[in-house]
């Protein structure tokens, strides 16, 4: 099968995701919290960006390496942290982990991951990041970036836009629970989905069938009962960062640092000043807060704020969104949902297919832009096209 025919872009990936996995999985994945308008707005500020044709260039050899962070990658974009990953698809972790290491792209593992730093150890590439949800105990965050540290993870992404669950209603509505248990309506879900119920039956045939958060299972205490749908026993461990807490992280992890979830300019040189190494754009993708704005509508304020590296995220959707991203200053990006739509949509092979979706997308228009690399993209001319009706 040619899968280019078939899936040309992420939203028939996204599509037949949706058609091969539970209800309750998909709306874990793709849901937003609130009416979902912070979703909605990443999507429509993205498409309000326009960016000039540049004619006459000839012949185009495209160069699509990037350097971030002191090295030098084949792609502008990894793959962001998702919690849980192992609910969207069986081994997901493992899987996304595998493919970073293979293709030099980077791979994040969340601390509420289904399989743990140890876990991912024998399968981790150079560019392995561990994204940290803020532990309360001092114990417990020593250990944890001891445990990322010897299984091989070289970057730490501390996430501090988490203060509180959000409410992701969607998500309740379908009745998911944390820790994900198979209630009479949740397998009634799963029976029309045998490919997804096979391989979970499989890969946690000693947790029941379903995946849990293995990194936490050093730390659970019987304090882990009676948590919200939404909630999870992290809520439990964690506490929510302030600028003490950044700077011990930085004092107490040896490889570069990145603070994910940054939004507001004044918020930039302050971080800069504890000797963070890298700040996340970031509105969680629309999950955590229903009033925020688009993540690309604050990047220029953040770029004009630091010369720290700026790693950008939500509303993603291809090679496009990634050059108007770096147009309005960010230096790389990283897609979250589109891995596991492909790898829920495709299996393995998904993967692979999305980036060379991603590829090509950027090549595509970097030809109708006039660029030779992603070195000329601050270079280019920036139209708001909400203005142009």
């Amino acid at each position: 099968m040619d899968l280019h025919q078939h899936y040309p872009a992420l939203s028939d990936l996204r599509r037949r995701a949706q058609s091969r996995l539970p209800k309750f999985v998909w709306e874990y994945l793709d849901s937003g919290t609130g009416t979902e308008a912070t979703k909605r707005r990443n999507r429509t500020a993205l498409d309000q960006i326009g960016l000039m044709p540049s004619i006459l260039h000839g012949p185009l050899e495209v160069d699509l390496s990037t350097s971030f962070l002191g090295r030098r990658l084949p792609l502008p974009f990894g793959i962001a942290p998702l919690g849980m990953s192992g609910l969207i698809w069986p081994d997901a972790e493992g899987h996304l982990a595998r493919f970073g290491a293979a293709t030099g792209i980077p791979y994040a593992l969340s601390t509420v991951a289904s399989q743990s730093p140890e876990d991912l150890a024998p399968h981790l590439g150079a560019e392995s990041w561990f994204q940290l949800y803020p532990p309360k105990d001092e114990d417990i965050r020593r250990d944890m970036l001891e445990r990322a540290r010897a299984s091989g993870f070289s970057t730490l992404v501390l996430t501090v836009d988490v203060p509180v669950a959000s409410r992701r209603e969607r998500q309740t509505r379908s009745g998911l629970t944390q820790p994900p248990r198979l209630t009479p309506r949740l397998l009634a879900q799963v029976a029309r989905r045998p490919a997804w119920a096979l391989g979970m039956a499989r890969q946690h045939r000693h947790e029941g069938g379903m995946p849990h958060m293995r990194t936490l299972d050093k730390y659970i205490t019987e304090q882990s009962q009676s948590l919200s749908s939404t909630a999870h026993i992290g809520y439990l461990l964690r506490t929510s960062p302030d600028w003490d807490y950044v700077k011990w992280l930085r004092d107490n992890w040896q490889g570069a640092f990145v603070i994910k979830g940054v939004m507001r300019a004044e918020d930039a040189a302050p971080l800069e000043a504890l000797g963070v190494d890298a700040l996340w754009v970031s509105n969680h993708a629309g999950r955590q807060f229903d009033a925020a704005p688009a993540s690309i509508e604050v990047l220029p304020e953040l770029r004009a704020a630091t010369v720290l590296p700026l790693i950008f995220d939500s509303g993603i959707e291809g090679g496009l969104d990634m050059l108007r991203a770096l147009a309005l200053g960010a230096d790389f990006i990283m897609l979250g949902r589109a891995f596991h739509f492909a790898l829920a949509a495709l299996g393995t092979p998904g993967l692979q297919h999305l980036h060379d979706i991603l590829a090509k997308d950027l090549e595509a228009n970097m030809g109708q832009l006039g660029l030779r690399s992603l070195s000329e993209v601050k270079t280019l001319q920036i139209r708001n096209l909400a203005l142009q009706f």
